[in-house]
């Protein structure tokens, strides 16, 4: 009999306060559209040939900083699995920036 489990997967956290939920508004902004602001700035600023080669660098830069967020916040076994900007947003900020806590009791005495 073959005994092979399945790993669970955790769910991307919940984020409840709205200081939380901003924060992470604000970090899937920044990792959706940097690319394009700094792309359309250079062009407003110098040439469109500048734009292009800026906007193409900007968009390493932040695949870069995307992936090094994921890695660095998503369990090991879940990082073959596809995550949206929301989701590394999500993660990020329930993890690195905005620690919360059940505000039931029964929860708090199941993580101590």
């Amino acid at each position: 009999m073959q005994t092979d489990f399945i790993n669970q997967i955790e769910p991307t956290p919940k984020l409840f306060s709205k200081k939380c939920k901003l924060i992470s508004f604000m970090v899937k902004i920044f990792l959706q559209f940097t690319s394009y602001i700094v792309g359309l700035l250079s062009w407003y600023y110098y040439d469109y040939f500048i734009a292009i080669a800026l906007f193409l660098l900007s968009f390493i830069i932040i695949g870069i900083i995307r992936s090094k967020m994921m890695h660095s916040v998503i369990p090991p076994s879940q990082h073959e699995y596809n995550y949206n900007t929301q989701g590394i947003a999500d993660w990020y900020t329930a993890r690195e920036l905005c620690i919360e806590l059940p505000e039931d009791k029964d929860s708090i005495e199941k993580l101590s």
